[in-house]
């Protein structure tokens, strides 16, 4: 056992996974289920991808630097990341919204994801005409 997960394991007691558990405990101690938790985190992924995607967008507009390629490269795989992560977490739920199975996470991180991957497409596009000839 690694000294890490020694220090983590008595925080990671007092965290209640479902309302159930929680109910004796007091308020802010649940933080969601397993699924919740990863809709959370691939609508998060998918947010920096939309935003990234849109710096790159404006810096290709520019044309200064790398004319936002790096950018436009790193929106298009988190913008993907998140969507396929939000398509799985979609796919694999058992019920509906407010069942804790992570769908309104699922369902935002699948559309932001899209976006960002469109947004770093179009920069990425867009870097490579403004690239002097020669």
């Amino acid at each position: 056992m690694s000294v890490l997960f020694a220090l983590a394991a008595p925080a990671v007691e007092q965290i209640c996974t479902s309302p159930a558990e929680c109910a004796n405990q007091g308020l802010g101690t649940f933080i969601g289920t397993p699924a919740r938790i990863w809709a959370s985190a691939a609508a998060l992924v998918a947010l920096v991808g939309v935003v990234v995607g849109g710096r790159a967008l404006a810096r290709s507009r520019r044309g200064t630097g790398d004319g936002g390629r790096r950018g436009a490269v790193v929106a298009l795989v988190a913008g993907l990341t998140g969507a396929v992560n939000g398509a799985v977490n979609l796919a694999v739920a058992d019920g509906g919204l407010g069942t804790g199975n992570g769908v309104a996470g699922g369902a935002l991180a699948l559309v932001l994801g899209l976006v960002g991957a469109v947004l770093g497409r179009l920069a990425l596009t867009r870097s490579r005409r403004t690239e002097p000839a020669g």
